[in-house]
């Protein structure tokens, strides 16, 4: 399930691709613009600046910016970001794959089959999905 927090990251960062380039926009804005708790979306900008999806700029017209075009951020990058692997379980999970304790045979568990097709169903859309386009075509 996709955390409070993950929706929190991709409305901000959704807000912030509005923005023109070169241009900034306060956390408190941003914020309300979303309907964020300002505290807690300030932990979230901080992660995103930290991991290189965000830029911030200091003063009185300071606030933040996008780091890279908003052609280059995927919806499956900031998932990753903030809620880890898109797999259900680790046994199906392409970046931080781990076996499940109860399963003799990886190979063999049909349940890991659907939930590896599954995984990459929603890998597919997920990182078709940008910030500048957010459905994919087709």
């Amino acid at each position: 399930m996709l955390s409070q927090r993950a929706k929190y990251a991709i409305r901000a960062m959704q807000e912030m691709a509005r923005i023109p380039q070169g241009q900034t926009v306060q956390a408190g804005e941003l914020a309300e613009r979303i309907k964020a708790p300002l505290h807690f979306l300030e932990g979230i900008l901080l992660e995103l600046r930290r991991e290189g999806f965000l830029m911030s700029k200091r003063g009185r017209s300071g606030g933040y910016m996008l780091a890279r075009p908003s052609d280059m951020i995927s919806m499956a990058d900031l998932i990753r970001l903030i809620d880890g692997p898109l797999a259900l379980t680790p046994c199906a999970s392409r970046t931080a794959y781990a076996r499940c304790e109860d399963c003799p045979t990886p190979d063999d568990c049909q349940l890991r089959l659907v939930l590896l097709a599954a995984r990459d169903a929603m890998a597919r859309v997920l990182e078709s999905s940008t910030l500048a386009e957010p459905l994919p075509r087709g």
